[in-house]
């Protein structure tokens, strides 16, 4: 069943454009009748006149169509008991497929159980680890991703900036919630990658700007920020905190030396997470004041736990950018491993250069997950457009941070203050072993400096899976995943 409404005049007056549709799927042995709500609303600001007039109404000016699909289980009885739950990933640049059909939604992209790509043609199936039995799901797709544009008469760029992003995805949320009457509901966000940095943002964002309260907020391969991540000279908190995923994907991959090898994975990174905080961060604070025997003993020790050679180690004073480890690992199997998930590995035309040429990992997928999208939500949703669906465009490359000039980008603050305005907003964090983009250890080090109050750390959970950045992709992870996420939003939904 569809209801769809076409614009009148595309060229000054967007127009909201939904199809309506209904379903049902069998999650842990219970069939859950559903709708799903596919298309587009249009945002609108309150303008003001310029000139001789200035400040003058000119009333709500349309400024973008949001691309969303919302999941709603039929027969509620009171929905306003029922928890209701916003997604989208990260990028920036990035639409909401990922977490869509990779964990949350009724459906999935089917990859086999380790997560690695079969061939085409592709499938979607059901999906027996939806979060649909629990809460209620709204995908949404930021300006320029998915769907999503622009109105006619504004800029893109506008959108493709640190604050605007937070401003028009929070914006979205609030006239969702007052649209379907869901002001009552327990709400939650689940962002992924700078999703998350994303999610930190609008926990304070929505509470100061709309008097929207959460109950809790999942966070899936976590960035907050990102002094953590970023390898620039005179910053040396990325060697420290990637340390231990290179371990873990030199473990994965057999380059480790006997001893370690024969190890579980949990004892191996024991280890390396105590000499990335002692001797290692030890050693990087002394800089060249670093006496000869001791710098020795650190490259054998990095040597050790990389799987790189001492020689390559040296020569690069002790700090291993984490785009040459992908290279350097493999090199003599002339072999690349992912930076999304270093489980994976690929293929260059030479083993010669100093970076990949592409990331495995998310080249094993991204045609998977486009093709049973494009299918799907033209197909079972009966939603009809002739713009491509960005899945994944590279705005990260040109992405506003003018906030944060001089700075790293950092929300880590904007969540503590939100956790303390909010003592009920508890959040949940889930890390992949050998996610090489947002590394685990790197989030924990964000996590521990969050500053806190004591009474309120038990706010906080922490996950790990022996799987990448999209950790649900392997499917034990992926049940292990749903497990989690469903009785965290149990709890934190009262």
């Amino acid at each position: 069943m569809s209801d769809t409404t076409s614009p009148t005049d595309i060229k000054t007056t967007p127009q909201d454009n939904l199809s309506i549709t209904r379903h049902t799927v069998a999650i842990g042995g219970q069939t859950i009748a559903y709708t799903v709500t596919a298309g587009t609303i249009v945002l609108k600001e309150e303008a003001e006149k310029q000139g001789e007039e200035e400040g003058a109404s000119e009333g709500e000016k349309p400024k973008a169509s949001i691309f969303f699909i919302a999941y709603t289980k039929d027969d509620v009885v009171d929905p306003a008991s029922r928890p209701l739950t916003f997604s989208f990933n990260g990028g920036p640049g990035s639409s909401s497929v990922w977490l869509h059909l990779g964990v949350l939604g009724p459906r999935r992209v089917l990859l086999d159980d380790d997560g690695f790509g079969l061939r085409p043609p592709y499938k979607l199936v059901d999906n027996e680890a939806s979060l649909l039995d629990v809460t209620d799901l709204v995908f949404i797709d930021p300006v320029s991703t998915g769907f999503s544009r622009p109105a006619p008469g504004e800029k893109a760029k506008e959108f493709h900036g640190f604050t605007k992003d937070i401003e028009s995805v929070g914006d979205f949320i609030r006239l969702y919630t007052s649209r379907y009457r869901r002001w009552l509901s327990p709400k939650f966000l689940v962002g992924e990658s700078y999703g998350t940095t994303r999610a930190a943002g609008l926990s304070g964002h929505l509470q100061e700007r709309h008097g929207l309260w959460l109950n809790g907020i999942m966070l899936v391969s976590s960035i907050l920020d990102f002094q953590t991540a970023d390898f620039d000279p005179g910053n040396d908190l990325p060697a420290l905190l990637f340390l231990p995923t290179y371990t873990a994907t030199a473990w994965y991959h057999r380059r480790l030396p006997a001893d370690l090898q024969a190890l579980p994975l949990a004892e191996v990174l024991a280890q390396v997470e105590a000499f990335a905080l002692g001797d290692y961060a030890l050693a990087l604070l002394q800089g060249t004041a670093l006496p000869t025997q001791d710098y020795a003993g650190i490259v054998q020790q990095l040597a050790r736990f990389t799987g790189l050679s001492q020689d390559y180690v040296e020569r690069n004073d002790l700090r291993i950018d984490i785009f040459r480890f992908v290279k350097e690992l493999l090199r003599p199997q002339r072999r690349t491993v992912g930076r999304l998930d270093s489980r994976y590995t690929g293929i260059d035309r030479d083993a010669a250069g100093e970076h990949f040429e592409f990331d495995p990992s998310y080249s094993a997928i991204q045609g998977a997950y486009t093709a049973c999208f494009n299918d799907y939500v033209r197909g079972d949703l009966q939603f009809e457009s002739d713009l491509p669906y960005e899945i994944l465009k590279g705005l990260y490359q040109t992405w506003s941070y003018k906030e944060f000039e001089n700075q790293y980008v950092s929300v880590a603050e904007t969540l503590r203050k939100a956790i303390s305005m909010n003592p009920h907003l508890r959040v949940h964090v889930a890390n992949g072993y050998y996610d090489l983009a947002t590394p685990y250890f790197a989030t924990a080090y964000t996590f521990n400096h969050l500053g806190l109050d004591p009474s309120l750390l038990d706010n906080i959970q922490m996950s790990f899976y022996e799987a990448g950045h999209m950790m649900y992709v392997h499917q034990p992870s992926l049940h292990k995943l749903k497990a989690e996420l469903a009785g965290f939003i149990a709890a934190a939904a009262g």
